[in-house]
């Protein structure tokens, strides 16, 4: 079992449960998914663009990505049913904490001028969303096989519909979040 999965079932659930007043453990806040999204539209038609974020995404997660293609034809984009317009992972289980764990103690730190994630990123329904603009700061992309940078969305899906819940979730896991939320 992962180190996060290990504190969470040990410390974190039980002092949820009781800070919550719940009574039964399935209603403690847990996170139920994570999904990495990558929006290609610089690379529309570049298929080796598309390609090179597709390893990226396959070396960050150890899955392979979902191509999410175009429901109908936008002109002004230049955008054809059927074309690709992203990429996708969702991870589970062990994969998910093992991403999250990665993502807090050694990806985040990464970042250049990093002062913490903000408090506002939570949607209204407990799932918080993670914007990264240059996809580099994982330690599994080296830096002289970048071609091209992109960036890329980080979504955590919890199984609470309440923020101020959710906080708590996150805060007990240790998310670096910023203490004055400017």
């Amino acid at each position: 079992m992962n180190n996060l999965r290990k504190k969470y079932n040990e410390k974190i659930l039980p002092a949820l449960k009781e800070e919550l007043g719940l009574k039964n453990v399935m209603a403690v806040p847990r996170i139920e998914k994570v999904i990495l999204n990558i929006g290609v539209g610089k690379g529309l038609k570049d298929e080796k663009f598309i390609d090179n974020a597709e390893a990226t995404l396959v070396r960050i997660t150890g899955q392979k990505p979902v191509r999410t293609k175009a429901r109908k034809s936008i002109s002004a984009f230049k955008i054809r049913e059927g074309m690709t317009v992203g990429l996708k992972v969702s991870l589970h289980g062990d994969k998910m904490y093992d991403f999250i764990e990665r993502l807090i103690n050694v990806s985040l730190p990464r970042v250049r001028d990093f002062q913490g994630l903000s408090l506002k990123s939570f949607d209204g329904q407990g799932n918080y969303t993670i914007g990264v603009k240059e996809h580099n700061i994982f330690p599994e992309i080296k830096a002289d096989e970048i071609e091209n940078l992109h960036g890329l969305e980080i979504v955590i899906t919890t199984t609470v519909k309440d923020d101020e819940v959710a906080k708590k979730l996150f805060l007990a896991l240790g998310f670096p979040f910023k203490i004055n939320n400017k």
